[in-house]
């Protein structure tokens, strides 16, 4: 008869774990994978932990080098295991990851508060055991991770991201030095890092000092009137104040560089993702009345790409724009079934 299903780990907090010598038994448990290893993964180390009687030492330590993380799977062959759970925080394991699923086995990634509260564990040799017993009997719930060219494009998204709140940080800047300044350009223009508030910036950085001037390289977009626009630039103009402003300048320009740079990196990525729908003889829907292009969209058509690889139009949905669909994706994959 096959076994029921195992229960969630809710459950578990009733189960009894009983300390019998150097192994632990829990009762009423069907054992689901007898074939499982546990894995208790840090920055310096690896303890593996496989049956007993698989090897004259079922618990061994590995090193963190990239042949040991091979050391690890031939030893885990010998064993003749087929599946890996994975203790850890932080990103250590996403190299031995990669390994053990490169060489064929099933790893799955796990949260260390499903299991540390379970009481007996009373030492690291035990707290490993624990891991690869419970793993055993089919208690642990593997964390979600999407297909590898959804990781690559995550990895992409998340260093995009450091690199727009990094350029906001140099934004920041700017505006205190304007405000030590009392050049209240931030009051009449509502985005400094915009057209207009770049054109004044670099010319106030090149020595322009009249007001009027400055005013006059607004948009006409702006809906401040140059009256507007040249009353708040009028200000101190300290010489270390606007040295520090244009130092900041060059910087947050050399952010938007890297920007460029990486969004040119993510929409090759997605050119070379699988075609969900083709464009021709199923069209991209017109967008939203009401949806603008978000600020901090790349540059470029990331609604065409998203549409493609998808296969259906994410920002048809209320609340969601360009930038949201994309994180989406970066973080559910394309087969949202999950």
């Amino acid at each position: 008869m096959a076994p029921g299903p195992s229960p969630s780990i809710s459950e578990m907090e009733a189960v009894r774990w009983q300390a019998r010598g150097r192994r632990g038994t829990l009762d009423g448990f069907a054992e689901i994978d007898r074939d499982a290893a546990g894995i208790d993964v840090g920055n310096a180390q690896h303890w593996v932990a496989v049956p007993s009687g698989r090897d004259v030492e079922s618990i061994r330590m590995f090193g963190c080098f990239t042949a040991d993380l091979h050391a690890i799977a031939n030893w885990l062959e010998r064993c003749g295991i087929t599946s890996v759970a994975m203790e850890s925080t932080g990103v250590y394991w996403i190299a031995l990851y990669e390994v053990l699923e490169s060489r064929g086995f099933q790893v799955c990634v796990v949260n260390a508060r499903q299991a540390k509260n379970l009481p007996g564990r009373k030492t690291d040799v035990k707290d490993r055991q624990c891991l690869q017993q419970l793993h055993t009997y089919g208690l642990l719930t593997a964390s979600f991770r999407p297909q590898g060219e959804i990781i690559i494009l995550r990895r992409y998204l998340r260093h995009r991201e450091t690199l727009v709140q990094e350029a906001a940080t140099y934004i920041q800047r700017i505006q205190k030095a304007l405000t030590e300044m009392n050049l209240q350009l931030a009051n009449v223009v509502s985005d400094i890092s915009g057209t207009t508030g770049l054109r004044i910036l670099h010319a106030i950085v090149e020595g322009e000092r009249d007001p009027q001037r400055l005013a006059a390289m607004r948009d006409w977009r702006i809906k401040a009137t140059p009256d507007e626009v040249a009353k708040s630039l009028l200000g101190n103009w300290r010489d270390e104040l606007i040295f520090v402003l244009g130092e900041n300048l060059v910087l947050f320009e050399v952010y938007q560089q890297k920007i460029e740079r990486c969004d040119h990196r993510i929409e090759q990525h997605l050119k070379s993702m699988s075609v969900q729908v083709d464009n021709n003889t199923n069209p991209l829907p017109k967008p939203r009345k009401g949806k603008r292009p978000h600020g901090k969209s790349p540059s470029f058509d990331l609604r065409s790409e998203l549409y493609r690889v998808t296969g259906t139009g994410l920002t048809q949905i209320d609340g969601i724009n360009v930038v949201t669909a994309q994180a989406i994706l970066a973080d559910t994959g394309t087969d949202m079934s999950a």
